[in-house]
């Protein structure tokens, strides 16, 4: 059964109503304090947590922008792929080129006898370890074939040894048998595979078709390449030759892509001012005249944040005629502090130059940059939005011990109270019990004078 506590028996008097009158009267103002000081802690504690993850979001999101790639206004198109595909960079102009294909690249292989024992044929008969010797493009490598070696223990160690030297061997069997092919990743004329050493290997081996160029015009331009990715034929065009035939490559405005590059850019920024506003823009409580504000509103760390990143959108960048957000129909919404696209001009300037737009936004003076730059402050774990949440949460921490030490005075004051009143309470019944007796006592007394 639960048990309950009564007050005041011996002077009628709840004297636990008056000790808990007191005791709260002692602990309101203080409580109130803390309580109101926790709330605003943890509310700013995650409102600079959202803002740091928005900023974080931010710089990861225009760092991925910050390539040549990205903000390319031209791009490489052919118009046939079965023979050639073509990839530019930043470095190229516009222009159409007639592409004739006819050589690949090729490299070099060359083949053991065929072995009747198959892969697991010895190719070293004798008692002692031999060397095999290959050599490509005056580079010798010299693999070490054990006495009793298989073919397939040769294979494995050719592998082993030279395939970050680009050179592999296998092994292919027919009905006949079984032979170790060695093969080169390396194309163009001049890297034509041998054997040599005194390896049983080398003694008889069949090369097969020397390695050769790719052969290819561009215009009716004659030109070679050791390899069938060309890289320099054409300033800024990459192409991949696929196979002999004709091909019109063509270099031109790749509108779509950049725009898309621009409007992630937007869309970003637009992004951590939004979350941003979020945590400082203050709100109407309802009532025209008053307005509430939000966790950080006021704050100087947002304030010097904002203005931060704002100064660099107005900040000129580029060397050509397009040096502003504003000429390329980038602006600010007034009533919002938000970036916005104009269509119109937008095309207006991609169809005047294409290539000033990236200059703008990319390179070590770009945009993008110099907007990195203005947050790295805030940005990361030594940043000024981690050291603010360290220190909001030390304030944290502090107000929890500062609750504790509250609730142990007023545990104390209970106690003295509580003592202080039972005291007199008990006091109370023993004067009680005095006056009952003395007049129980004198009741007697009368009664026996009125015998």
């Amino acid at each position: 059964m639960a048990s309950s506590t009564v007050s005041g028996i011996g002077s009628g008097v709840d004297t636990q109503s008056i000790v808990k009158a007191l005791v709260n009267a002692e602990k309101a103002p203080k409580q109130t304090q803390i309580t109101a000081q926790q709330s605003t802690t943890t509310t700013q504690i995650s409102a600079v947590g959202m803002v740091k993850n928005a900023l974080d979001t931010y710089r990861s999101a225009i760092a991925k922008l910050n390539t040549a790639s990205a903000f390319n206004g031209l791009s490489g198109t052919s118009s046939d792929e079965k023979v050639v595909k073509a990839t530019v960079d930043a470095t190229a102009s516009a222009g159409k080129y007639s592409l004739d294909v006819t050589q690949l690249a090729t490299s070099s292989k060359v083949s053991s006898d065929v072995l009747v024992g198959g892969a697991s044929a010895s190719v070293n008969s004798s008692s002692e370890s031999q060397e095999l010797i290959i050599t490509q493009s005056d580079t010798d490598y010299s693999v070490s074939i054990a006495s009793g070696a298989t073919l397939q223990e040769t294979r494995d160690a050719i592998n082993a040894q030279l395939n970050s030297k680009g050179i592999s061997a296998n092994i292919l069997t027919d009905a006949k048998g079984a032979r170790l092919v060695i093969s080169s990743s390396t194309t163009g004329a001049g890297s034509d595979i041998t054997l040599g050493g005194d390896s049983e290997l080398a003694k008889n081996y069949t090369s097969g078709p020397m390695a050769q160029n790719a052969k290819y015009t561009i215009d009716d331009i004659e030109l070679e390449s050791t390899s069938n990715t060309v890289t320099s034929a054409i300033s800024g065009v990459n192409m991949e030759l696929v196979s002999v035939g004709k091909s019109t490559l063509t270099v031109g405005t790749n509108a779509d892509t950049l725009k898309t590059s621009v409007q992630s850019f937007v869309s970003a920024y637009n992004a951590l001012m939004t979350a941003i506003n979020g945590q400082t823009k203050a709100s109407s409580t309802g009532d025209a005249s008053t307005t509430k504000g939000a966790a950080l509103t006021g704050d100087a760390s947002m304030r010097a944040l904002v203005t931060s990143v704002r100064n660099e959108l107005v900040r000129s960048s580029g060397s050509g005629s397009m040096t502003m957000l504003s000429q390329m129909g980038i602006n600010t919404v007034q009533t919002t502090g938000l970036l916005e696209l104009d269509s119109a001009k937008w095309d207006k300037a991609v169809a005047k130059n294409p290539a000033d737009i990236a200059k703008v936004f990319t390179g070590d003076t770009g945009l993008i940059k110099r907007m990195t730059q203005a947050t790295d402050a805030y940005a990361g774990t030594a940043g000024i939005l981690a050291s603010r949440t360290t220190n909001l949460s030390a304030q944290l921490t502090d107000l929890t011990e500062q609750q504790e030490a509250l609730d142990r005075r007023i545990e104390s004051l209970t106690t003295t109270l509580s003592a202080k009143y039972n005291a007199m309470d008990s006091l109370v019944a023993k004067l009680n019990a005095t006056s009952s007796s003395v007049m129980t006592t004198l009741n007697a007394m009368n009664n026996r004078d009125d015998d």
